[in-house]
């Protein structure tokens, strides 16, 4: 360890400390203001709705499609020759078989579904837009207060 950086350390201090309270004060602040507050709702709901449907619709629906057309070697007719029976077996089976059947491939079409939700949401973390606000504020602030920084901060 160098000695040099205690006293560097001891001088960003007070500047760390006044962007942070600056920056919990103007959250504070931004927080109390209705269309920050009504944009934030709709983005969660935008953000929520979005991932729902891209992890429930789009993934099983593409895995039903794709993994049949890859063991089929692409090609459309293989395919057709191969679902032709399986889906005549399914409209001449009694109606136990059916809902078996159906069952199984809801519980599959969630389990896909939920799994690729587990993994959006943690792959595409919601962006608040009070952070958003308080982000572009700090900019701001720091050209404002720049003559009163440290040079290497």
């Amino acid at each position: 360890m160098s000695t040099s950086s205690g006293p560097a350390r001891a001088l960003q201090a007070p500047e760390v400390a006044a962007y942070w309270a600056e920056r919990r004060s103007y959250l504070e602040r931004i927080r109390k203001s209705p269309e920050v507050r009504q944009r934030f709702r709709r983005e969660v709901v935008i953000y929520l709705a979005r991932r729902l449907l891209w992890s429930f619709g789009f993934f099983p629906v593409f895995m039903a499609f794709w993994v049949p057309l890859v063991l089929a070697s692409f090609n459309p007719v293989v395919l057709a020759s191969d679902l032709i029976p399986l889906l005549q077996d399914f409209v001449n089976s009694n109606p136990e078989v059916q809902a078996t059947t159906l069952s199984t491939l809801a519980i599959a079409w969630a389990s896909v579904g939920f799994f690729f939700l587990i993994f959006d949401f943690v792959l595409t973390p919601f962006k608040s837009p009070y952070e958003y606000e308080a982000d572009v504020y700090m900019r701001a602030w720091e050209q404002l207060n720049h003559d009163q920084l440290p040079a290497k901060v």
